[in-house]
Protein backbone atom coordinates (compact mmCIF):
# COMPACT_ATOMS: atom_id res chain seq x y z
CA UNK A 1 0.00 0.00 0.00
CA UNK A 2 1.49 3.34 -0.98
CA UNK A 3 1.46 6.26 1.44
CA UNK A 4 -1.30 7.90 -0.62
CA UNK A 5 -3.74 5.01 -0.54
CA UNK A 6 -6.27 4.37 2.20
CA UNK A 7 -7.32 1.03 3.58
CA UNK A 8 -10.60 1.45 1.70
CA UNK A 9 -8.65 1.68 -1.59
CA UNK A 10 -7.49 -1.89 -1.02
CA UNK A 11 -11.05 -3.14 -0.69
CA UNK A 12 -10.59 -4.74 2.70
CA UNK A 13 -14.22 -3.85 3.27
CA UNK A 14 -17.10 -3.57 0.85
CA UNK A 15 -18.29 -0.05 0.06
CA UNK A 16 -21.46 -0.29 2.15
CA UNK A 17 -19.57 -1.73 5.11
CA UNK A 18 -16.96 1.02 4.85
CA UNK A 19 -19.71 3.67 4.80
CA UNK A 20 -21.32 2.04 7.86
CA UNK A 21 -18.00 1.97 9.72
CA UNK A 22 -17.20 5.60 8.86
CA UNK A 23 -20.69 6.70 9.95
CA UNK A 24 -20.27 4.81 13.23
CA UNK A 25 -16.83 6.34 13.81
CA UNK A 26 -18.20 9.82 13.09
CA UNK A 27 -21.00 9.25 15.59
CA UNK A 28 -18.39 8.23 18.14
CA UNK A 29 -16.35 11.28 17.23
CA UNK A 30 -19.34 13.55 17.86
CA UNK A 31 -20.20 11.85 21.15
CA UNK A 32 -16.56 11.94 22.29
CA UNK A 33 -16.16 15.63 21.42
CA UNK A 34 -19.39 16.41 23.26
CA UNK A 35 -18.40 14.38 26.32
CA UNK A 36 -14.94 15.96 26.34
CA UNK A 37 -16.38 19.47 26.39
CA UNK A 38 -19.04 18.54 28.92
CA UNK A 39 -16.21 17.27 31.11
CA UNK A 40 -14.31 20.52 30.54
CA UNK A 41 -17.48 22.44 31.49
CA UNK A 42 -17.44 20.60 34.81
CA UNK A 43 -13.71 21.31 35.22
CA UNK A 44 -14.20 25.05 34.70
CA UNK A 45 -17.22 25.43 36.95
CA UNK A 46 -16.87 23.00 39.83
CA UNK A 47 -17.19 24.49 43.33
CA UNK A 48 -17.30 23.10 46.83
CA UNK A 49 -15.24 21.20 49.38
CA UNK A 50 -13.86 18.72 46.81
CA UNK A 51 -13.00 21.43 44.30
CA UNK A 52 -9.33 20.66 43.91
CA UNK A 53 -9.59 16.89 43.50
CA UNK A 54 -12.58 17.14 41.14
CA UNK A 55 -10.97 19.95 39.16
CA UNK A 56 -7.92 17.74 38.56
CA UNK A 57 -10.00 14.62 37.85
CA UNK A 58 -12.19 16.39 35.31
CA UNK A 59 -9.14 17.81 33.56
CA UNK A 60 -7.49 14.37 33.37
CA UNK A 61 -10.69 12.86 31.97
CA UNK A 62 -10.89 15.64 29.37
CA UNK A 63 -7.29 15.00 28.29
CA UNK A 64 -8.04 11.29 27.92
CA UNK A 65 -11.12 11.96 25.80
CA UNK A 66 -9.13 14.34 23.59
CA UNK A 67 -6.92 11.42 22.61
CA UNK A 68 -9.96 9.37 21.61
CA UNK A 69 -11.32 12.26 19.56
CA UNK A 70 -8.18 12.04 17.46
CA UNK A 71 -8.30 8.24 17.29
CA UNK A 72 -11.91 8.11 16.04
CA UNK A 73 -11.32 10.87 13.49
CA UNK A 74 -8.15 9.31 12.13
CA UNK A 75 -9.73 5.86 11.90
CA UNK A 76 -12.63 7.27 9.85
CA UNK A 77 -10.17 8.91 7.46
CA UNK A 78 -7.99 5.78 7.33
CA UNK A 79 -11.02 3.87 6.09
CA UNK A 80 -11.44 6.38 3.26
CA UNK A 81 -14.07 8.57 4.90
CA UNK A 82 -14.17 12.14 6.05
CA UNK A 83 -13.99 13.06 9.74
CA UNK A 84 -16.81 15.34 10.87
CA UNK A 85 -15.04 16.89 13.82
CA UNK A 86 -16.12 20.49 14.14
CA UNK A 87 -17.86 21.62 17.29
CA UNK A 88 -20.94 22.51 15.26
CA UNK A 89 -21.01 19.09 13.58
CA UNK A 90 -20.61 17.40 16.95
CA UNK A 91 -23.38 19.45 18.55
CA UNK A 92 -25.82 18.40 15.84
CA UNK A 93 -24.78 14.74 15.81
CA UNK A 94 -24.12 13.98 19.48
CA UNK A 95 -26.44 11.47 21.07
CA UNK A 96 -25.59 12.55 24.63
CA UNK A 97 -27.93 14.57 26.82
CA UNK A 98 -27.25 18.28 27.12
CA UNK A 99 -25.08 19.18 30.10
CA UNK A 100 -26.76 21.10 32.96
CA UNK A 101 -24.97 24.37 32.30
CA UNK A 102 -26.10 25.84 35.64
CA UNK A 103 -24.35 23.10 37.69
CA UNK A 104 -21.91 24.46 40.28
CA UNK A 105 -21.50 22.10 43.21
CA UNK A 106 -19.14 19.19 42.90
CA UNK A 107 -21.79 16.48 43.28
CA UNK A 108 -24.01 18.08 40.63
CA UNK A 109 -21.12 17.79 38.18
CA UNK A 110 -20.21 14.27 39.29
CA UNK A 111 -23.82 13.10 38.91
CA UNK A 112 -24.18 14.73 35.49
CA UNK A 113 -20.93 13.17 34.29
CA UNK A 114 -21.80 9.73 35.68
CA UNK A 115 -25.02 9.79 33.62
CA UNK A 116 -23.21 10.84 30.47
CA UNK A 117 -20.21 8.53 30.89
CA UNK A 118 -22.61 5.60 31.49
CA UNK A 119 -24.48 6.38 28.28
CA UNK A 120 -21.25 6.92 26.37
CA UNK A 121 -19.71 3.67 27.63
CA UNK A 122 -22.80 1.73 26.52
CA UNK A 123 -22.49 3.25 23.05
CA UNK A 124 -18.79 2.39 22.90
CA UNK A 125 -19.59 -1.25 23.72
CA UNK A 126 -22.13 -1.24 20.89
CA UNK A 127 -19.32 0.05 18.64
CA UNK A 128 -17.21 -2.99 19.54
CA UNK A 129 -20.00 -5.35 18.45
CA UNK A 130 -20.76 -3.42 15.25
CA UNK A 131 -17.10 -3.25 14.21
CA UNK A 132 -16.70 -6.99 14.85
CA UNK A 133 -19.85 -7.69 12.83
CA UNK A 134 -18.36 -5.68 9.94
CA UNK A 135 -15.12 -7.66 10.22
CA UNK A 136 -13.06 -4.63 11.23
CA UNK A 137 -10.85 -5.93 14.01
CA UNK A 138 -8.83 -2.72 14.17
CA UNK A 139 -11.88 -0.54 14.82
CA UNK A 140 -13.15 -3.14 17.32
CA UNK A 141 -9.78 -2.89 19.07
CA UNK A 142 -10.05 0.91 19.16
CA UNK A 143 -13.51 0.68 20.72
CA UNK A 144 -12.27 -1.94 23.19
CA UNK A 145 -9.43 0.29 24.39
CA UNK A 146 -11.84 3.22 24.77
CA UNK A 147 -14.29 0.98 26.64
CA UNK A 148 -11.60 -0.17 29.05
CA UNK A 149 -10.57 3.43 29.78
CA UNK A 150 -14.16 4.62 30.15
CA UNK A 151 -14.91 1.82 32.61
CA UNK A 152 -12.08 3.15 34.75
CA UNK A 153 -13.24 6.76 34.32
CA UNK A 154 -16.76 5.78 35.32
CA UNK A 155 -15.41 3.96 38.37
CA UNK A 156 -13.49 7.09 39.39
CA UNK A 157 -16.59 9.23 38.99
CA UNK A 158 -18.99 6.85 40.78
CA UNK A 159 -16.53 6.52 43.68
CA UNK A 160 -17.30 10.16 44.47
CA UNK A 161 -20.99 9.29 44.81
CA UNK A 162 -20.38 6.90 47.69
CA UNK A 163 -20.92 8.15 51.22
Amino acid sequence: MSKHESIADHELFEGKVTEELVAMLNQSLADTLDLAYQTKQAHWNVKGPNFYSLHLLFDALYAQLSTYVDDFAERAVTLGGQAHGTIRAASVASSLDEYPIEAKKGMAHVNALVDRYSDYTSRVRLGIRKAEKCGDKDSADLYTSVSRAMDKALWMLTSHQEA
